[in-house]
């Protein structure tokens, strides 16, 4: 490889759904004994998934694969109704990790279909969060990839809404959008778009850099929506090469010039340095920022109050002050790549 310089995209990598996840996986981890049990991967990323199969976590496709009183995390994509109350029997331990931009699309999807709305949802065929989100109203959702999938549906009886799954690109979403409001020009959109914000960030810092690199790598696994957006946004921009790796491993050895490189948002900052590593670009990096990303999304509801429920046990049997010993006080504080770390 002969790479001149690396250009950086920020924001890039983990997502505050995804931070989310993650360190509330680590929690169960910490506090139970394996195994630990997640309805699908809790994130869509191989290093992560297999950092968690090494200390016990078991994924499955099936909540009936779960034993009785079991630990079980539901993953940050969104679980179908009719899954999650099942979930909830059999006397287990459940945390639904569902990342609030998800619930968001679930409760539209919910209130829209209860007004008679019939909902066109922009998805991903076969992706969780489409499973998941489809499943609320089934009789009332028409899932479309395309703008051609549009003229299989009848849409001219009813009210129209049109939702999306979080993690599109925003090619995906507006060629829709614009066929749509073609054959429903008053159809319903919420007044906060449907796309996830760190999405679109990662997509507009990948903009600027397509337009000049040479090459684009994007790290992240091939079953992460988000990941496959980023490839497609530098292909749209005129960048004619783009690759998507898992890790540093897989990077081609004829990789040269200028290179621009970012992480899908299930992806963990230590893939990312690892492959700037690996590049060993003579110019160093330049970082490409476009918008600083603040937002946080607290410990699922259920994980906060197993954890109150055993610190208060805990401080009971020692007689000690329970507030100094709140495991959650600094989460905001601590990021899902320490998490991981502990995990080694």
């Amino acid at each position: 490889m002969s790479v001149k310089k690396v250009l950086l995209a920020s924001p890039r990598g983990f997502c505050a759904g995804v931070e989310m996840a993650i360190k509330a996986l680590s929690w169960m981890v910490k506090v139970f004994e394996p195994p630990i049990y997640c309805y699908h991967e809790i994130v869509h990323n191989q290093a992560v998934v297999n950092r968690f199969k090494d200390q016990g976590v078991i994924f499955v496709n099936d909540v009936n694969d779960v034993p009785d009183f079991a630990p079980l995390m539901l993953s940050a994509h969104g679980t179908a109704p009719e899954v999650e109350s099942a979930a909830m029997g059999h006397n287990r331990v459940v945390v639904n990790a569902v990342c609030p931009l998800v619930t968001k699309v679930h409760h539209e999807v919910r209130v829209r279909a209860k007004k008679g709305f019939k909902i066109i949802y922009v998805g991903h065929r076969g992706h969780e969060e489409a499973i998941g989100t489809i499943a609320v109203a089934p009789e009332s959702v028409h899932l479309v990839e395309r703008p051609e999938d549009l003229e299989y549906y009848d849409f001219s009886k009813n009210e129209v809404a049109l939702l999306a799954q979080t993690t599109l690109s925003q090619y995906e979403w507006d060629d829709v959008l614009f066929a749509a409001k073609q054959i429903k020009p008053n159809i319903w959109m919420p007044s906060r778009g449907d796309l996830c914000f760190a999405t679109t960030n990662r997509q507009s810092a990948l903009k600027e850099i397509a337009k000049v690199a040479d090459v684009v790598i994007v790290v992240g696994s091939a079953n992460s929506s988000n990941t496959v957006a980023l490839t497609k946004v530098a292909k749209a921009n005129g960048c004619n090469r783009v690759i998507r790796i898992n890790n540093a491993s897989e990077l081609p050895n004829d990789i040269e010039g200028l290179v621009g490189l970012t992480a899908g948002a299930s992806a963990p900052e230590e893939l990312v340095m690892e492959t700037i590593k690996a590049l060993n670009p003579v110019d160093g990096v330049e970082e490409v920022l476009v918008t600083q990303e603040d937002e946080y999304f607290p410990p699922p509801p259920e994980l906060r109050e197993l954890l109150k429920s055993m610190t208060l046990a805990l401080s009971v049997g020692l007689n000690v002050s329970t507030e100094p010993m709140s495991p959650l006080k600094n989460d905001r504080s601590n990021p899902a790549t320490t998490a991981l770390k502990t995990l080694k």
